[in-house]
């Protein structure tokens, strides 16, 4: 049976954090639980940065400390060696965003390459993440969706996508690290699946090292696996898959409204819960075939996942199934459940602070859009803090 009052556990949650730490993320999911705060200090922020003014010390000593491992992956490696301490792998995520040069995808390529080689020999780190778009222009992976015809130099540049996919991967493939390739908005998705599969057909055949990304806050995306899923067992190949409810709502509702098609996004929250939990068993009964991360912060989600895999007698160190939760976020969850012997990971954003922002910014908003999660981790954090007076 499974213990469901297992994320109630504050002291193995938040076993890591010093008082100080417990105070400061405290304070900031107080100052993210206010949606005006939050725009006025993200207004702050970039005016700031803008205009140069001496905020990073401030920024990397609240925010950035709580979100960020570091600048660098040199920086985050105490990070990464006390979350495993605690049975906490760690991916580390370059979230640099907004590049379209040529130079910037190979230097993407460069810094995705030498984290491979990093996590080479490391047990913490069994896992790498990049986004399609930190690898080619946006509006390429677009025209390919839209079925728009490439001009010979776009042809040229898409070639240069699918090498810098194939180094990856290749390199992965040699070191036995895992790389999940992100999700993004729905009119450039068909490209990145497209290339994403044509990996999974050369670098999964016998172990899966390849992972998409499902944003299952889309109603399409179940069906979409269950058709990858017959093409893998006539291409003789493994499916990876990391499922999360998904990022960019606003944006793609906001998009089908003005291009006057039907909005790819779920009609209400529970339709969307539904369809992750529905795609979290169907691939649970699918192992053999399917690899999974789940990344969500959704209790009733990991609690499903834990009685889906008792009930099919998956071990809890099955390498096919991973729980994920971004750093700073749900300690809850991760490490309730890496003390229980489950596959744990923790996202860790690094990059340098100016270029880290746009990340952290979306992350404010996305806690303050999301009914209910900030209360809970104030909840949380104001019951140990408690724990540890008493």
């Amino acid at each position: 049976m499974i213990d469901r009052s297992l994320f109630e556990n504050t002291s193995t949650a938040f076993t890591l954090k010093s008082d100080s730490e417990l105070d400061r993320a405290y304070f900031l999911f107080k100052m993210i639980s206010s949606e005006p705060l939050v725009r006025i200090g993200t207004m702050a922020t970039n005016f700031a940065l803008k205009a140069h003014l001496p905020v990073e010390k401030l920024i990397r000593a609240t925010v950035f400390d709580h979100f960020c491992g570091g600048v660098n992956e040199e920086d985050c490696l105490p990070v990464i060696d006390k979350l495993y301490t605690e049975g906490v792998c760690s991916v580390l995520d370059y979230s640099v965003e907004g590049k379209a040069e040529e130079n910037q995808f190979d230097n993407a390529l460069e810094k995705i390459l030498k984290i491979i080689n990093f996590c080479d020999a490391r047990e913490a780190m069994p896992i790498v993440v990049f986004k399609p778009s930190g690898f080619g222009r946006f509006i390429l992976y677009q025209k390919k969706t839209e079925g728009v015809a490439l001009t010979e130099l776009e042809q040229a540049e898409w070639g240069r996508i699918v090498d810098r996919f194939d180094a990856v991967c290749k390199l992965a493939k040699s070191k036995d690290v895992e790389v999940l390739i992100d999700g993004e908005e729905s009119w450039m998705q068909d490209a990145a699946d497209d290339l994403v599969e044509e990996m999974m057909r050369r670098y999964n055949k016998d172990v899966t090292i390849v992972y998409n990304t499902l944003q299952l806050y889309r109603w399409d995306r179940f069906d979409y696996l269950k058709q990858l899923h017959e093409r893998a067992n006539e291409g003789g190949f493994k499916i990876g898959m990391k499922i999360v409810r998904g990022a960019y709502m606003e944006k793609e509702r906001e998009r089908a409204l003005e291009k006057g098609y039907d909005s790819p996004i779920c009609e209400s929250k529970k339709v969307t819960d539904d369809n992750f939990n529905g795609t979290l068993n169907y691939i649970l009964t699918n192992l053999d075939k399917i690899s999974v991360f789940i990344g969500t912060h959704n209790e009733a989600s990991c609690y499903l996942a834990m009685e889906l895999m008792e009930s099919l007698s998956i071990s809890k160190q099955d390498n096919n199934v991973w729980f994920g939760q971004l750093f700073g976020m749900s300690d809850h969850i991760s490490f309730n459940l890496a003390a229980k012997g489950y596959n744990v990971a923790k996202y860790i954003p690094f990059g340098p602070v100016k270029d880290v922002m746009p990340y952290l910014i979306r992350r404010a908003e996305e806690n303050t859009s999301v009914s209910g999660q900030t209360s809970r981790e104030l909840t949380l954090l104001k019951a140990e803090k408690k724990r540890r007076k008493a």
